[in-house]
């Protein structure tokens, strides 16, 4: 895949002014990115219906924008965040930092309580109703479960008498009924056929990976010295020193200048005071904003491990497998066979 560095010299090679480049990666944008486009203006869903460049080498490209409510605006390309999984957005990314700017800034929604964030919204077409359609679990509650359309990402709440069973993050096949739109919202309601965990399709970014230099687990505290080591423990240490990496925690509205400001915290709080199903509203939110939110999946696993360890073990294997795709590998038959 060309970097960012490779792409702004091929757009730019042979240009002589700032003009002639604005119209190169005006040209170049119209060849990968299909319009329209769902996109957000300051944390504002909009469709992005034109790409442009007027002339003004101060503005730059600029963007024809559609707001839910048929209002218009052109803004600044510069202004407008697309989705991680946009086709294109290594281009978008590479003009951004030929201006000096965040190739891939975050939304604006990272930094808004997660009750006030706003959502690209399903529209009529985007089902036929005469067809089961599949959607990706968000949320979930005992008739309800806020869902996202796996190609779009757009956002319907899914109406169904047989929701008890479905983990986020799985894809629900669903035989719609009907569809309709309440408060400004729109709703499915039909009955569930079939719910699968396939995380490659819904389209998530992967989770970032840093270095974290050598490990050496004949350093590490396996426990007492006078207590024997399990066999398991002796197989890690024989293996040797290895790489160590962290893995990005995502916790979204965490505010990181607040160390008390942090919802996973909440919940556990709630569940050590009995409050589970208030415990697990907040981690259903976490997984709704972001479904990489890995301890929200861990955490629901908790709150059911008990009563129904099947079902806790689901929410751990979505946890895990959304996991994965930051390695880029499958332990599906590596792993013991609950995993």
């Amino acid at each position: 895949m060309n970097t960012l560095e490779n792409i702004i010299v091929q757009v730019t090679a042979g240009m002589n002014s700032d003009d002639e480049a604005f119209k190169a990666f005006n040209k170049t944008l119209a060849d990968n990115i299909t319009l329209p486009t769902d996109a957000f203006v300051i944390g504002v869903p909009v469709s992005v219906t034109k790409i442009d460049y007027g002339g003004n080498i101060r503005r730059g490209l600029t963007a024809d924008c559609r707001r839910e409510d048929g209002s218009a605006h052109v803004v600044a390309l510069a202004e407008v965040v697309f989705p991680a999984a946009l086709e294109g957005i290594r281009h978008v990314a590479a003009y951004r930092r030929w201006l000096s700017l965040d190739p891939f800034p975050a939304t604006a929604e990272d930094n808004t309580p997660l009750k006030n964030r706003q959502y690209h919204k399903a529209a009529d077409g985007d089902f036929d109703l005469s067809k089961p359609v599949e959607l990706a679990a968000l949320s979930v509650k005992e008739r309800t479960a806020r869902c996202r359309l796996p190609e779009s990402g757009r956002i319907i709440t899914l109406r169904a008498s047989d929701l008890w069973d479905v983990i986020p993050g799985e894809i629900i096949t669903v035989q719609p009924r009907k569809q309709w739109r309440y408060g400004g919202h729109p709703y499915l309601s039909g009955e569930v056929q079939s719910t699968r965990l396939d995380v490659k399709s819904l389209g998530l970014v992967p989770l970032g990976l840093s270095d974290m230099g050598i490990w050496d687990p004949r350093e590490h505290y396996w426990g007492e010295e006078d207590e024997p080591l399990e066999e398991w423990a002796e197989s890690i240490i024989a293996s040797g020193s290895r790489s160590m990496f962290e893995m990005e925690q995502v916790i979204p509205g965490e505010d990181g200048n607040d160390s008390f400001d942090d919802a996973i915290l909440k919940a556990v709080d709630l569940t050590g005071s009995g409050k589970k199903a208030e415990a697990r509203t907040i981690l259903m939110e976490l997984c709704q904003a972001d479904l990489r939110c890995l301890d929200a999946h861990s955490h629901l696993g908790g709150l059911v491990f008990d009563h129904r360890p099947d079902h806790a073990i689901r929410h751990y294997k979505a946890g895990m497998r959304i996991g994965e795709l930051s390695l880029g590998i499958d332990f599906t038959g590596v792993l013991p066979e609950f995993y």
